[in-house]
């Protein structure tokens, strides 16, 4: 369950933004009285089956991203840490990468970089 908040927390701030914009429209009073109703659960249901969807294509991708890891392949990490030069760190266990709790770690490099946030390079 932790790691659903940790991934999606942005997303489900979105979609509470968006609960409050549909409550807001849905209690004017030109709008009929079961719209309330029928908006804010067709709304909540359809930012629930995006934020599902999401969560579980991304754990998706990080158990491939962590199997093409162990199996040698190399992983592109985005850095948004430095805005010139290279946005993209390389990881491989050439390089003395480790992969520990869904988290990249190299002893000689100063943070971690969340195995969500990469892909696998595609050439090789």
């Amino acid at each position: 369950m932790k790691e659903f908040f940790e991934l999606e927390i942005g997303y489900i701030a979105i979609a509470l933004f968006f609960l409050v914009i549909t409550a807001i429209v849905t209690t004017r009073s030109f709008v009929p009285r079961v719209a309330f109703k029928r908006g804010m659960i067709t709304v909540s249901l359809f930012l629930a089956v995006l934020i599902f969807a999401h969560y579980y294509v991304t754990t998706q991708r990080m158990k491939n991203i962590a199997a093409e890891f162990e199996s040698g392949k190399t992983i592109l990490c985005e850095n948004k840490e430095r805005l010139k030069g290279s946005q993209t760190i390389i990881i491989s266990k050439k390089a003395g990468w480790k992969l520990e709790n869904r988290i990249f770690i190299n002893p000689d490099f100063y943070r971690g970089f969340h195995s969500a946030r990469c892909a696998v390079e595609l050439r090789q």
